[in-house]
C-alpha cells in the first residue's frame, strides 16, 4: 500500500518545528511547578557542568523555592545524570533521590515530565509555525506558566502506578499493563 491510497486521517501528522534545539529543564510537585532553566545551545553538557552549572546553582535552588526539603529528584541515564561525583551529590542535597542502581536500562515512561507534561507544552508551543530558538523559548516560558496544575497532578498521581507496572515487568515495556 502507498501513502496515497492510506486515508487521509490515518496518516501522522508533524508539527513544524525549528531547526535550533532547545534544552529545558524543570522540576514538577503537588505543590505547584518550577520555573524554567534553559541551557544555551553552545553548551556541551558533561557532568561537571551538570552538576556544578545546573544542579548547584539553577535546579536544586528552584526545586527548594517550590518543595522546600523535601522532593523525589529523578533522573534518565545520560551520562552527565550517572557521572559518580553527580551522583554523590544528590545522595547528599536531596533526600529522595532514585540511585542509578534503582534506574531500568531503558526508563521506559517513568517520568511524569516525559510521559505526561510536555506533550501538552508541545502541542501548545507549536499552534502556529515557531521561526527561531528564541521565539521557541518565549513560547515555551509562556506556556509552562500557564500548565493547569491539575495537569502536573494527575502525573504524578499516575507515576506510582507506573512503577508499579515497571517493576512487574521486570523493568521492561510496562505500557501494555496500565
Amino acid at each position: 500500500m502507498t501513502k496515497k491510497e492510506v486515508a487521509r486521517e490515518r496518516l501522522l501528522r508533524t508539527r513544524p518545528t525549528p531547526s535550533q534545539s532547545l534544552m529545558v529543564f524543570v522540576g514538577i510537585s503537588k505543590l505547584g511547578c518550577t520555573e524554567r532553566v534553559f541551557v544555551d545551545p553552545s553548551v556541551k553538557i558533561n557532568g561537571a557542568y551538570y552538576r556544578d552549572v545546573l544542579l548547584s546553582k539553577q535546579l536544586l535552588p528552584v526545586m527548594r523555592e517550590v518543595s522546600g526539603e523535601f522532593s523525589v529528584f529523578q533522573q534518565d541515564n545520560a551520562p552527565a545524570h550517572r557521572a559518580r561525583d553527580t551522583v554523590r551529590l544528590l545522595e547528599q542535597a536531596t533526600p529522595a533521590f532514585i540511585p542509578p542502581k534503582l534506574w531500568p536500562a531503558n526508563s521506559p515512561d517513568l517520568n511524569p515530565v516525559d510521559y505526561r507534561i510536555w506533550s501538552v507544552v508541545q502541542q501548545r508551543v507549536y499552534q502556529s509555525w515557531v521561526h527561531d530558538a528564541d521565539e521557541l523559548q518565549q513560547r515555551v516560558q509562556q506556556v509552562w506558566r500557564n500548565v493547569d496544575q491539575s495537569i502536573t497532578d494527575n502525573a504524578i498521581d499516575e507515576w506510582c502506578k507506573r512503577l508499579r507496572a515497571c517493576v512487574q515487568a521486570n523493568c521492561g515495556h510496562f505500557e501494555h499493563m496500565l
